[in-house]
């Protein structure tokens, strides 16, 4: 058999023609445009690009967005003021800091200084816990996108066997979390594969969906899964390539030759689950606008 391919480029762009409409209206009625504030601490040339994504996704949608950018010396008490600033201010919808930030910063501080009704990542811990016991929350864009793709396609989670490779806080932590949900997105039981796991096989093989996103190119290869399997591959890398233009090419965690002669759905490295996420942000920043998640008291 050969895979049926998940477009997450296709329905990028119906998630984002959705809040394009859901923004103009919001608009109509007498509201301001919502407002996205990135945060890009450092020169990290990929993280520039995808800021230039998410920004470009704002423009397109109807969303204003503004870019702040401070040097790599800032210190974590600086960092955290100018956030404090932000969460102040009343035309400020949603903050992305971009990450990775520079190692004398710890993350999760940086993540928690961030108001959660402005955390438009999904990575706060408030958003997390509510997230883990049922209720309203930003999701992470990543797991919110791949779950959208798997609605869009009529991919039944229900009863499944989902084996999540990859134990990040965000993807793989809350991905196993929204699928092991008792809500209309879950019900699958979950299994959290990382990088101490041994004989990663046994576990790949005995899923019927699964999701890799660790940053190995062609770590799963065909004989790892099994026929008929679901397979999302969040992974991305650039490897050399010196036939291409660019002088690389994008990959992903899956041999995707292999692993797509056994599959019935796969997502392509580019084009699958990347834009999704971009789409989410979108989605998410409207709802901070609109005060969704988090009505005003």
């Amino acid at each position: 058999m050969s895979a049926s391919i998940i477009d997450g480029k296709m329905l990028s762009q119906k998630v984002r023609d959705s809040v394009t409409e859901d923004v103009k209206r919001w608009v109509e009625k007498g509201n301001r445009k919502p407002k996205l504030q990135v945060i890009l601490v450092g020169e990290n040339p990929a993280s520039r690009a995808y800021v230039g994504a998410k920004t470009k996704a704002c423009i397109d949608v109807g969303i204003d967005s503004d870019t702040l950018m401070l040097p790599d010396t800032i210190s974590e008490q600086e960092l955290t003021e100018v956030i404090q600033s932000f969460n102040e201010d009343d035309n400020t919808d949603g903050i992305l800091v971009q990450l990775p930030i520079p190692n004398h910063i710890t993350p999760l501080s940086v993540i928690e200084a961030i108001d959660h009704r402005k955390d438009v990542d999904g990575f706060h811990p408030m958003n997390v816990g509510r997230m883990s016991v049922g209720q309203p929350s930003f999701r992470p864009c990543t797991p919110a996108g791949i779950i959208e793709m798997l609605r869009h396609y009529s991919i039944q989670t229900k009863g499944k066997h989902a084996v999540v490779v990859g134990a990040s806080n965000i993807v793989g932590t809350p991905m196993g979390i929204i699928l092991s949900r008792e809500n209309t997105t879950g019900k699958a039981t979950t299994t959290i594969c990382h990088k101490f796991t041994k004989d990663l096989t046994k576990h790949t093989i005995d899923a019927d969906i699964l999701i890799v996103a660790v940053g190995q190119p062609g770590l799963i290869s065909g004989q790892m899964v099994k026929e008929g399997v679901v397979v999302i591959d969040v992974g991305i890398t650039r490897i050399a390539d010196h036939t291409t233009e660019k002088g690389y090419k994008l990959t992903g965690d899956c041999d995707f030759d292999s692993v797509s002669e056994k599959a019935s759905w796969i997502t392509p490295v580019p084009g699958g689950v990347g834009p999704m996420t971009v789409a989410m942000l979108m989605k998410n920043t409207l709802l901070a606008a609109k005060k969704s998640i988090y009505p005003p008291k």
